[in-house]
């Protein structure tokens, strides 16, 4: 029993290393490589992959709240860019961005940015259609990245649904019509909100990593 405790405290301990020794463009690469369609989250329209150690919070037609070690990570699916086939804009490097980066896989395309905001860190990264930003410490931020990339890498949509929907319909559930896909000039998102007080508890659990080699 104890050889079994021993191993698994090692293999999460060395992939916590593994996370933190790669670059981001690394992770990026390898969570994409990775994708084996695998699904634990069914939604009106399109699945996705929920790794161990987060949670759906609040699930509003294409909104998603997921929580994972304290942090709440804002998902948004994009449907009406899907469904035009629309592609992403890269948000251009702003003064405060510690990272700033597009990247591609195969017709997919996305990028990522990481912006300090006074001491804690957002990161939001956009691709397959779909957008995640989530306020971090600084020794969060991989782990951070990774995750997000795992959800986003791993959404499928149905075309059969979706093409019943109209543009309309899609926008009906708000009030105010969001283009993540249109970030330029944009001082801070509309998506995302910072209250420090929510990001100031300490991160005691252990994160997942089994999905990243």
């Amino acid at each position: 029993m104890k050889r079994i405790v021993l191993l698994l405290s090692v293999l999460l301990l060395t992939g916590c290393l593994n996370i933190n020794r790669s670059s981001y463009e690394s992770i990026i690469d390898n969570t994409i490589k990775s994708n084996k369609n695998i699904y634990n989250q069914y939604r009106n329209g399109y699945k996705f992959y929920l790794p161990k150690g987060m949670v759906v919070t609040d699930s509003t037609e294409y909104n998603e709240v997921i929580r994972s070690n304290k942090n709440n990570y804002y998902l948004y699916i994009d449907v009406i860019s899907y469904l035009e086939k629309r592609d992403s804009i890269y948000r251009k490097e702003t003064d405060n961005s510690i990272y700033s980066q597009s990247f591609a896989n195969n017709k997919k395309t996305g990028y990522i940015e990481i912006v300090k905001k006074n001491q804690k860190y957002l990161v939001e990264i956009l691709y397959n259609y779909a957008k995640i930003e989530v306020i971090v410490k600084e020794e969060e931020l991989k782990n951070a990245v990774s995750k997000a990339m795992v959800v986003l890498s791993s959404i499928h949509y149905n075309d059969s649904v979706l093409s019943n929907v109209s543009r309309e319909n899609v926008l009906s559930y708000n009030e105010e019509n969001i283009d993540i896909f249109n970030t330029e000039g944009k001082e801070d998102s509309h998506f995302l909100t910072y209250d420090p007080s929510i990001y100031d508890e300490d991160d005691t659990e252990i994160p997942d990593y089994d999905l990243i080699k």
